[in-house]
C-alpha cells in the first residue's frame, strides 16, 4: 500500500501536461482544432466574395448558394435545401437614396445618466443603399441587380451521429449581405467558419456521438427570414424517426443552436476625432452572447460559458467573453425552443449601434479591407466553436 504523499506525486504526474499546454498531445479536440488553418479560412471567405454582397433575391445570391452546396458536398457532408417564399410588405422594400443618411443606430444605446450601456465616443452608422458609394466599377456592376420577391433557398448539411442520431447541435451563419461591398465580414466570415467546421468534422476519421447540422441561412438581412422559415418548417419534426424503425431522423432534437455573425473586426472605440485604429485593439476578443430574456436562458448561459472555457483551452490568440444580450441574428428564432448563443467579434447591439465598425453594411466590407490579425480573430472563433462542439457532440478519431 502506497503512502498518501506517493499517491499525490503519482496523481500529479498523471495530470501533468504532455505538450506544455495543459492538454495531452493525443487529445482529439486539440488534434481537430489543429486542422483549422488560417489560409484555408481566408480562401473560403475569398471564394464567397466572388459573388459580391450576395443580396437575397438576386442571381448572385443563388449562385452563392449553389457554390456553398458544392463545397459542402466536396467535404462529404450530405446536403439538403430549405425552400420558402419571401414577399416583403411594399413599404419595407428598400428605396434608393441619393446618399447614406448618417445617424446613430439605436441598437442597445440608451442615453441618459445611469441608464446607458455605453460610455465613450460614438460615430455615425447607416446602411448604404447608394450604388455610387462603391468606387470599384466592376464590383458595382456585380452588385447592380436588385432584389426581387419570390422563392428563396438555403442549404444545410448534416453529420449523422453514430450513437444518438436523433439529437443534434446546429451550427449556423447567414450567407446573404447588403451594402454594395463584398459582405466579407457580414457574413462571409461566419459562413466560411461554418464551412471550415463542416470540412474538419466530416473528415473520414471523425465520428460523433450526436448529429451536427451546418446551416447557411438566407434572408438574414431582411429580418432573419431564412432561419425563421427553417424553424417554422422543422421545429415540429424534432426527434421523429422517419420512417419508423429506420433509425433515420430528418430533424434530430435540437440540443443547441450556435450562430456566427461577423467575426473579424474588433478595433475598439473611435477616437475623439471619429477615426478608428487600423489594428485590432489589444483587448479584442471573441464575444459569446446569449439572451437573458429567452425561455432557455439558463441553459444558454451554461452553453455560452462552456464555449468560453473551450476558447481558454484551445484557441491560439484571442480570449472569449460572455455577454447576456444576443440580438439581431439568426439564433433569435431558436432561443425560445432550444439553448441558443451567438459567437461574434464584439457586442452586436452596443458596438455596432454606436458606430464602432465603419464597414458594417458599407462598400468597404471587402476582403482586401481586413488584415491577417482580423482574419485570425475569425479563426479563433472557429477554434472556439470546434473545440466546444467536439466535446459536446462526443468526437472520436479513428486511427
Amino acid at each position: 500500500m502506497i503512502s498518501r504523499a506517493a499517491a499525490i506525486v503519482i496523481l500529479m504526474l498523471l495530470c501533468a501536461p504532455a505538450s506544455g499546454q495543459g492538454i495531452a498531445a493525443d487529445d482529439p479536440v486539440r488534434l481537430l482544432v489543429g486542422r483549422l488553418d488560417l489560409e484555408s479560412y481566408k480562401a473560403t471567405i475569398k471564394g464567397l466574395t466572388q459573388f459580391g454582397d450576395r443580396r437575397q433575391g438576386t442571381d448572385r445570391n443563388r449562385a452563392a448558394v449553389d457554390w456553398i452546396e458544392r463545397q459542402l458536398k466536396g467535404f462529404g457532408c450530405n446536403t439538403e435545401r430549405i425552400k420558402y417564399e419571401y414577399h416583403p410588405p411594399a413599404q419595407s422594400r428598400p428605396q434608393p437614396r441619393p446618399a447614406p443618411s448618417p445617424v446613430i443606430a439605436s441598437g442597445e444605446i440608451r442615453p441618459g445618466a445611469g441608464g446607458s450601456r455605453l460610455r465613450g465616443v460614438t460615430a455615425p452608422t447607416s446602411v448604404n443603399d447608394y450604388p455610387e458609394a462603391q468606387s470599384d466599377a466592376k464590383l458595382r456592376e456585380l452588385n447592380s441587380q436588385p432584389s426581387a420577391p419570390g422563392p428563396r433557398e438555403q442549404v444545410y448539411c448534416t453529420k449523422i451521429g453514430a450513437a444518438r442520431p436523433g439529437e443534434m447541435y446546429i451550427i449556423g451563419a447567414h450567407m446573404d449581405g447588403i451594402g454594395w461591398g463584398e459582405a466579407a465580414d457580414d457574413d462571409a466570415s461566419g459562413t466560411a467558419l461554418v464551412m471550415e467546421l463542416a470540412r474538419v468534422l466530416n473528415s473520414p476519421d471523425v465520428r460523433t456521438e450526436t448529429s451536427i447540422r451546418f446551416a447557411l441561412w438566407n434572408n438574414e438581412e431582411t429580418g432573419l427570414n431564412g432561419s425563421r422559415a427553417y424553424v417554422a418548417q422543422r421545429a415540429a419534426l424534432q426527434g421523429k424517426e422517419d420512417p419508423p424503425g429506420s433509425g433515420r431522423y430528418p430533424e434530430p432534437r435540437w440540443l443547441g443552436m450556435i450562430q456566427h455573425d461577423m467575426v473579424l473586426f474588433d478595433h475598439g472605440m473611435p477616437r475623439a476625432d471619429g477615426t478608428l485604429s487600423p489594428e485590432q485593439r489589444p483587448e479584442a476578443d471573441v464575444n459569446i452572447e446569449f439572451q437573458s430574456a429567452s425561455k432557455f436562458a439558463d441553459q444558454a448561459l451554461k452553453l455560452a460559458y462552456f464555449f468560453r472555457d473551450a476558447n481558454e483551452k484551445y484557441a491560439t490568440d484571442y480570449p472569449a467573453a460572455v455577454g447576456h444580450h444576443m440580438t439581431n441574428t439568426d439564433s433569435t428564432p431558436f432561443m425560445d425552443l432550444a439553448p441558443a448563443i451567438s459567437v461574434r467579434e464584439h457586442e452586436r447591439g452596443m458596438h455596432i449601434g454606436a458606430g464602432w465598425n465603419p464597414h458594417w453594411h458599407q462598400p468597404t466590407d471587402r476582403y482586401a479591407t481586413y488584415s491577417d490579425k482580423d482574419f485570425r480573430l475569425g479563426l479563433n472563433a472557429a477554434q472556439t466553436t470546434l473545440a466546444a462542439i467536439a466535446q459536446l457532440a462526443g468526437v472520436v478519431l479513428s486511427r
